[in-house]
């Protein structure tokens, strides 16, 4: 199950830029998952809530998680048609030729952090404040 070794680097990174930042709580981390990483979006989801409940990502504890799946997506390199496809179907659906690249499909990224900084002169939470 590599989705576990993809949220350890995930939540590792969360929490140093929430940490950067002067946070005290995580309260929402929004990804970006290709479709072509093979990763499993339930798999990631099980993999952030076991995560969380450790005491080393206590920062993220009840944080809310966000996942938006990226369609792979393709051009052609022969007649240069763009279009959507399956992990599987590459081909180009204009002019039929192999030759094509990915251009989108493989990505894996933090998209955004959202988290609770608390007020400096009463230690009282100042509210939600979004990481990019």
């Amino acid at each position: 199950m590599h989705e576990l070794g993809i949220m350890t680097g995930v939540l590792d990174a969360v929490q140093t830029s929430a940490k950067q930042a002067g946070a005290d709580k995580v309260l929402k981390v929004s990804l970006s998952v290709g479709e072509m990483t093979e990763a499993i979006e339930d798999a990631l989801r099980f993999a952030f809530e076991a995560l969380t409940e450790q005491r080393e990502y206590a920062l993220c504890a009840g944080a809310e998680l966000d996942i938006t799946m990226v369609r792979p997506r393709s051009r052609c390199l022969e007649c240069g048609a763009e279009y959507e496809h399956d992990r599987f179907h590459m081909l180009c659906p204009e002019c039929e030729s192999f030759a094509t690249e990915l251009i989108a499909g493989r990505e894996m990224q933090i998209d955004s952090i959202e988290v609770d900084i608390p007020d400096d002169e009463t230690g009282e939470q100042e509210g939600p404040t979004a990481c990019r």
